[in-house]
């Protein structure tokens, strides 16, 4: 029964930044994790970032140094703050919830960024 809802996306230059924000409705009581993953047209959907219950974070190797995922428990809310963006991080984005069994997906937001 959980519903998640990502906004912040948009179009930036490279270089620029953007903040992602997903809101969790219903229970993620007991989670696993949270993260970030994104598709390019033609791609895969590949991760990008998550927050396990704990708090420890991982990146994928191409995030490091440039992104940094966040929640907040109260708000039932995972961020991703992206800074120094490139044309390659064009994609939409969808936010993440494991919770075992299951995985929950968001809708998607854009981002484009231009060279």
């Amino acid at each position: 029964q959980v519903q998640l809802v990502e906004s912040g996306g948009g179009l930036v230059q490279a270089g620029g930044s953007l903040r992602l924000s997903c809101a969790a409705s219903g229970s993620i009581f007991g989670f696993n994790a949270m993260g970030w993953y994104r598709q390019a047209p033609g791609k895969q959907r590949e991760f990008v970032a998550r927050i396990i219950r704990g708090g420890t974070t991982n990146y994928a190797d191409s995030a490091k140094g440039r992104f940094t995922i966040s929640s907040d428990n109260a708000k039932n809310a995972v961020y991703l703050q992206m800074d120094s963006l490139k044309p390659e991080d064009t994609a939409v984005y969808y936010c993440n919830v494991y919770q075992f069994p299951n995985d929950y997906w968001g809708q998607g937001t854009q981002v484009t960024v231009s060279s």
